[in-house]
């Protein structure tokens, strides 16, 4: 064959079947026997079919594609979520379109609108605030397939998601075990609405008898190890210094980390840190860092596979579903 584009009647006339024989047996349909399934599925790989998926979802209305929104592709978390995402898909015969919201608003209805325009078959999303999805509800309510990358059971979504309030809660009450009462909080997430670690902290301290204090949680205007190393700057030179601070994230937590070393500040002797979501470093800190576990690919492989369950569905969608994981505690040299 020469270097043009490989069609159906060159595998055709390869093989001597008919059009409509070769068509089927590269769809797998068990009309065709598997004997002639596989001559004609052997010479598509030697003369390099690719399949036109455009023609086939003029026809199918299906493009076996899938949209991925997610925040903050610089995020460890969310690019080990992407990939986890990827894979499962591919398993199951689909591509993934993928776009970031780069935590705005207007973005992410922008990428959702571009890929409802490209035909995907349905959506997943991280949302960048996780209690303003007006703009996702009409694509429930016209049958879309599309799963959140969060749970909000009052969201009339589907969703999947690590417990976030049960792990900023067990990771509050370990501390407050290990004797601390001055515990601080770097949140990263409150501006964008996002609250359900800080929600758990609180909890926490609330059914401790401690007590909230305001004084002790501290906003990071962004999510990386910067944002935290001045985070803790300002809370150990505030007014209540705390014994124990617990991060919104794994990358603030190494910020904090290296402020400790500059300063002088022993881990945990002087300061306990306890991270979240047990990235890949964390193990490899000085000092190892504690922190909570979070399961991107237990998230994915159960939104992926919730999903399929949508598509598959038609144009009737089952009432909404969220899962909620349990996350764990990694405790460590840190605490």
């Amino acid at each position: 064959m020469g270097k043009g584009i490989v069609r159906l009647r060159d595998i055709a006339a390869r093989t001597g079947f008919s059009l409509n024989t070769v068509s089927l047996a590269l769809r797998n349909s068990e009309r065709i026997p598997v004997e002639t399934r596989n001559k004609i599925q052997s010479a598509a790989l030697e003369l390099r079919y690719v399949p036109n998926h455009v023609a086939q979802s003029l026809v199918s209305r299906a493009t076996r594609t899938i949209g991925l929104v997610l925040t903050d592709i610089l995020n460890p978390t969310l690019t080990q979520t992407a990939q986890s995402v990827e894979i499962a898909l591919a398993e199951r015969g689909y591509g993934t379109l993928f776009a970031t919201s780069n935590n705005t608003l207007e973005e992410e209805i922008r990428v959702v609108d571009m890929f409802r325009s490209r035909q995907v078959d349905g959506i997943l999303i991280y949302p960048a605030r996780h209690r303003d999805l007006e703009h996702l509800r009409p694509l429930r309510s016209a049958n879309f397939p599309l799963v959140l990358l969060i749970a909000d059971p009052d969201a009339g979504i589907d969703g999947v998601s690590v417990n976030d309030r049960s792990g900023g809660y067990q990771a509050t009450r370990y501390l407050i075990g290990r004797g601390h009462k001055r515990i601080g909080f770097l949140d990263a997430s409150h501006a964008n609405g996002n609250d359900e670690k800080l929600e758990g902290y609180q909890q926490a301290l609330l059914e401790a008898g401690i007590g909230v204090d305001a004084e002790l949680i501290a906003p990071t205007n962004g999510h990386y190890a910067r944002h935290g190393y001045f985070a803790l700057d300002m809370l150990m030179n505030g007014p209540k210094r705390p014994t124990a601070v617990l991060t919104d994230n794994d990358s603030l937590a190494l910020g904090a980390l290296r402020w400790c070393h500059k300063q002088g500040v022993r881990i945990p002797d002087d300061l306990a840190i306890m991270g979240y979501d047990n990235i890949a470093f964390t193990e490899f800190g000085e000092p190892p860092l504690s922190t909570v576990n979070y399961d991107a690919q237990a998230v994915s492989q159960m939104a992926v596979d919730r999903l399929m369950h949508l598509i598959a569905a038609g144009e009737k969608l089952p009432p909404p579903r969220v899962t909620l994981i349990d996350p764990e505690l990694i405790i460590r040299e840190s605490t």
